[in-house]
């Protein structure tokens, strides 16, 4: 699937960590306008400007926030300085596309929503699949009515990274644990599919640095439908999805976060449709389009995810860490 023509806005990376030259690669096949990156090491932006071409260098985040010629800025940090970071940038006039989770905390959440909001621009968090063609595709088809009543939604994000305890997702310090860097896909999939939880049911394994290393959720939502996940940082799963309706589910093929492929079945078992993606690269640039977009129209904020909708599953992660007993140094600082 090829992207639709760029707007002219001039991005602008904060931190040059991995996810950042992901994100950078997926901008220059989109062919958006990548003019400056920031990092606190400026050997390390001048390394990453020369890797994507990139003409302005500046060696803190201050520089970048503070350049003329950059309209949006995507912040790549890891999520314990997200509001820190979007803070200062959206200070200075940046638009702002903020990777997942959006914060730390709810609390630190609607801080960048209210700052974002007084100074009108736009705060978008990265959940960058909510923007891939298949799940664009997918919301379709249950908007349709294809699958008559949905009844459940299951989801996991599973993967063996790490039982270093100084490992960043071992470290409480760093805002480490499952949740936050893994459980949020299924979370904010169901959230998206389903609608906010009414009632929200959690169990986990905790490591013994005091993060959790598996996670699973039961949410119940207004329909009475039901959602599931499991999340871990230690094993391996099929990294799998699926919707399930009254008339019809549809399955996700692994990895069903990226860009990948799903049917629609039947209950007689007739396939009603057969999709597969077709994107170039990893897929990250959707969501720039998409806030390119927003931001041409005159907009400020998301129609797919509402900045008020990142707050409120920052909330739901919140109160997800309090049943489980996981809470980060300084938090009562951050809310």
């Amino acid at each position: 699937m090829t992207s639709s023509a760029p707007t002219g806005l001039r991005w602008g990376i904060l931190a040059t960590g991995g996810i950042a030259h992901a994100f950078a690669s997926d901008l220059r096949t989109a062919g958006l306008d990548l003019v400056a990156v920031g990092s606190r090491r400026p050997d390390a932006a001048a390394a990453f400007a020369a890797e994507f071409g990139i003409p302005h260098v500046h060696g803190s985040y201050e520089d970048l926030a503070a350049d003329p010629d950059v309209d949006i800025v995507y912040v790549a940090t890891p999520h314990p300085a997200h509001a820190e970071n979007a803070l200062l940038l959206i200070e200075h006039g940046k638009h702002v596309l903020v990777e997942k989770p959006f914060t730390l905390t709810a609390a630190e959440a609607a801080r960048v929503q209210e700052a974002a909001a007084a100074r009108g621009v736009l705060a978008m968090e990265a959940m960058w699949t909510r923007y891939l063609p298949h799940m664009v595709r997918i919301r379709e088809i249950v908007a349709a009515g294809t699958l008559g009543e949905v009844r459940a939604l299951t989801a996991d994000h599973t993967q063996k990274i790490s039982d270093d305890p100084s490992h960043r997702l071992n470290d409480l310090a760093l805002g480490g644990g499952a949740l936050l860097d893994l459980g949020i896909y299924p979370v904010s999939f169901a959230w998206d599919i389903l609608g906010a939880p009414a009632t929200v049911a959690v169990a986990a394994r905790v490591g013994e640095t005091g993060a959790d290393t598996e996670i699973a959720a039961i949410f119940t939502h207004a329909s009475g439908a039901l959602s599931t996940s499991i999340s871990s940082s230690r094993a391996a799963g099929p990294n799998t999805a699926s919707v399930v309706g009254t008339e019809a589910r549809i399955e996700i093929d692994r990895v069903w976060y990226t860009p990948t492929s799903f049917r629609v079945t039947a209950t007689d078992g007739t396939v009603l449709e057969e999709y597969v993606s077709e994107v170039e690269g990893r897929g990250m640039q959707y969501q720039a389009l998409a806030a390119e977009r927003i931001i041409a129209e005159g907009g400020t904020d998301s129609d797919v995810l509402p900045i008020a909708e990142s707050v409120a599953i920052m909330a739901n992660l919140d109160e997800m860490r309090r049943t489980i007993g996981v809470r980060y140094p300084g938090e009562a600082d951050h809310g």
